[in-house]
């Protein structure tokens, strides 16, 4: 069965750039414009030109800076607009006009004070104006996803009769579920007599988070363009996203539908809009969110390690993505922590491998994400723990303004347990006066460091300590989300190497 071509036709610069804050200056849309073109998208609509000077400027300078992709400008079906836009385009290697009119109830009743044979008049007026000056002009019928289909089979055919070379159906308010979206598209290739002289286009808006599902209905039923922007973004909850479209042509081979882009590029062109745009991608956002290749199940981490495909339908590095990560959270196994592990160059021994995971799963109800630095220390810790004699196995410490502090540890020492509790000026020095008291040993504290990773007040902190006896110097360390663990077991670690 032979494949079919969708065009990809990017409204980011267009559709996009009507999101509130997400505006560009003309610099950055000639970067954004060169990024689509690598991208290998096939329509970029520059700009609205009537509506400003800067739009203007955008779209005549994106029409000298690639050359490429058809650049496209939009107007309303007004004859003024048409001449902006074409003047703004004169420069563009391949240049096409995007005009268009309300058809729905709603927008010739409400929006325009007009009739059906009017509205039809007044775009057949604007298509055929806008080919006085371009051989490529598509047609919108705004607001069709709520136009009565016979009525918008008739526009069509007029349309294409004026000379539309592709005719937009646009779901303007995202209201059309996929199927109605579908059977509409259907409609229109069935009862259009011309409708194999142009291409049906279509454009979905995610008020209801359909606007891909009711795209990808639309091109099955026999559309053959997409519009859509990177990252989804648009006017109110946004346009089908590219990345999204993309990908499910690729992924469901069955269609035998193909396109034109560079998978590859989508991940470091999304990045891009985001940026510039000033306009964060949520992370459970599919393709390019965060956590699109992103495992903290344990079950999900352990299947992804046997074989990715257990829980990944699209390979990371076909979107421009190094690597599936996996978030070690207190619902990973030891499989997870043992892969990043090596990852990060430890090949720790199955004893060393429990105690790492023990305090790792502590770490992770803390935290609720362990990171590489956390896992640095937790091994360095945990190492020492496996060679020494010594083992805390219970700290209570009881402090606060107007009370004495006072420290109860219980030290594992050669098979037996031995607890003391002692005060002290606070508590740090009650405990480390309780383990001095088990063990009968007097050494000096040298140098006492208490240091957080990352600084966030649920973070790691890492304890170093340093104790002078008999002339010799002991080091010890230890890490721990509980500073006061963290110096108790680090001090342990230090005492055990006099026992």
């Amino acid at each position: 069965m032979s494949k079919d071509r969708v065009y990809i036709f990017d409204t980011t610069l267009r559709d996009g750039e009507q999101v509130p804050g997400c505006q560009l200056n003309t610099i950055e849309k000639i970067e954004v414009a060169k990024t689509l073109e690598a991208l290998g998208v096939d329509v970029i609509e520059a700009g609205f030109p009537i509506s400003s000077p800067g739009d203007f400027n955008s779209v005549v300078e994106i029409s000298k800076a690639v050359s490429e992709p058809i650049i496209c400008g939009l107007t309303r079906a007004v004859k003024k607009d048409i001449e902006v836009a074409a003047e703004a385009l004169k420069f563009a290697k391949r240049s096409r006009i995007h005009t268009g009119i309300g058809t729905s109830y709603y927008h010739i009743y409400h929006k325009l004070n007009s009739t059906p044979e009017k509205i039809i008049a007044r775009g057949i007026d604007a298509v055929k104006y806008a080919k006085t000056f371009v051989e490529d002009v598509e047609f919108y019928a705004e607001d069709a996803g709520r136009t009565d289909n016979k009525f918008l089979a008739q526009v069509v055919e007029e349309m294409i009769k004026a000379g539309a070379t592709v005719i937009n159906i646009p779901d303007t308010t995202g209201y059309t579920l996929p199927e109605e979206y579908g059977k509409k598209i259907k409609y229109l290739m069935e009862h259009v007599p011309s409708i194999d002289k142009a291409i049906l286009s279509t454009h979905c808006h995610n008020d209801l988070g359909m606007a891909t599902a009711n795209t990808m209905s639309g091109v099955i039923n026999g559309a053959r363009q997409v519009e859509v922007t990177i990252n989804g973004i648009g006017e109110r909850a946004g346009n089908t996203a590219l990345e999204e479209v993309v990908m499910i042509m690729k992924s469901r081979k069955h269609l035998n539908l193909i396109n034109n882009i560079n998978p590859k590029k989508i991940y470091s062109t999304s990045r891009l809009i985001s940026t510039l745009m000033r306009m964060p991608v949520q992370p459970n956002k599919a393709i390019v969110g965060r956590n699109a290749f992103a495992h903290s199940s344990g079950i999900h981490q352990d299947g992804v390690l046997k074989k990715r495909e257990n829980y990944e339908i699209i390979n990371p590095k076909t979107v421009g993505i190094k690597e599936s990560t996996f978030v070690l959270t207190a619902r990973s196994g030891r499989a997870a922590l043992k892969h990043r592990l090596k990852q990060l160059g430890y090949l720790p021994e199955k004893e060393a491998i429990d105690i790492i995971y023990d305090k790792f799963i502590i770490v992770a109800d803390a935290k609720k994400e362990v990171n590489d630095d956390d896992l640095k220390a937790l091994v360095g810790a945990s190492e020492r723990v496996v060679k020494r004699t010594l083992h805390l196995e219970k700290l209570q410490v009881l402090c606060g303004k107007g009370s004495v502090p006072v420290a109860t540890v219980t030290i594992k020492w050669e098979g037996s347990e031995h607890t003391e509790t002692v005060e002290g000026n606070g508590p740090i020095d009650a405990s480390f006066s309780a383990v001095k008291k088990i063990l009968n040993k007097k050494v000096k504290l040298e140098e006492f460091l208490i240091q957080a990773i990352h600084r966030g007040s649920n973070d790691l902190g890492k304890v170093h300590v340093q104790i002078i006896h008999k002339g010799q110097v002991y080091y010890g360390f230890s890490a721990s989300t509980d500073i006061i663990t963290a110096s108790v077991e680090a001090f342990i670690d230090a005492m055990s190497q006099l026992v």
